[in-house]
């Protein structure tokens, strides 16, 4: 079985001021996030990692950084990790575009929204999905960490769990927490969901 740590980056300025960071460059980890992706380090440092991947953003890379020293590994980056493109809603605060009409349509039933100039919740899916079954596949009965996006890890589990993508926003995945899945010839396990460190790893 292959063993799939899905690591959600840490706090940055964009989240503490509600607003939309898409694929916009140049978003880094404020303080807190920095101590986030110090005890993602302290928590998960110790264990039989192989391999660490990232989504190319720098809030992701940032936070796999002290892991990736920690363990002596490079991080790799993968692009279809990264977040769900916003398109031109980048930049646009949370309670701004809630007073829109297409609020409603993203909350209730997400998979008929398109993001103005950007994309689906099944396009962004589908890409994150096919690159955690290349990263499993090349990971056989292997542990590797994957540092991603609060809705790539969401659509992510939605897909394994077989949860209709409507229904993916009700799951929690916290900044600078841990989920956990296994994946094998058998099909997928979801081991661990948001996991906040520090924290006993699980017994897999």
């Amino acid at each position: 079985m292959s063993t799939l740590l899905l690591i959600r980056h840490g706090d940055n300025e964009y989240l503490k001021k509600n607003k939309l960071p898409g694929h916009q460059p140049g978003i880094h980890l404020n303080e807190h996030g920095r101590e986030q992706a110090a005890e993602l380090a302290r928590t998960l440092g110790r264990l039989p990692i192989k391999a660490v991947y990232s989504s190319p953003l720098e809030r992701a890379v940032e936070t796999a950084e002290p892991l990736a020293k920690a363990l002596g590994l490079d991080i790799q980056l993968r692009p279809l990790l990264t977040d769900v493109d916003p398109g031109q809603w980048t930049g646009r605060s949370w309670k701004i575009l809630h007073r829109t009409k297409e609020w409603k349509v993203i909350q209730y039933a997400p998979s008929l929204f398109r993001f103005p100039g950007g994309e689906t919740f099944l396009e962004a899916q589908q890409r994150v999905v096919a690159t955690l079954g290349e990263l499993s596949a090349a990971h056989k009965k292997e542990m590797i960490a994957i540092f991603s996006h609060a809705d790539s890890v969401r659509l992510a589990v939605a897909y394994y769990l077989g949860l209709p993508i409507d229904n993916f926003q009700r799951l929690t995945i916290s900044a600078g927490s841990v989920t956990i899945l296994g994946i094998d010839t058998m099909g997928a396990r979801l081991l661990a969901c948001n996991l906040i460190p520090p924290f006993a790893f699980p017994k897999l």
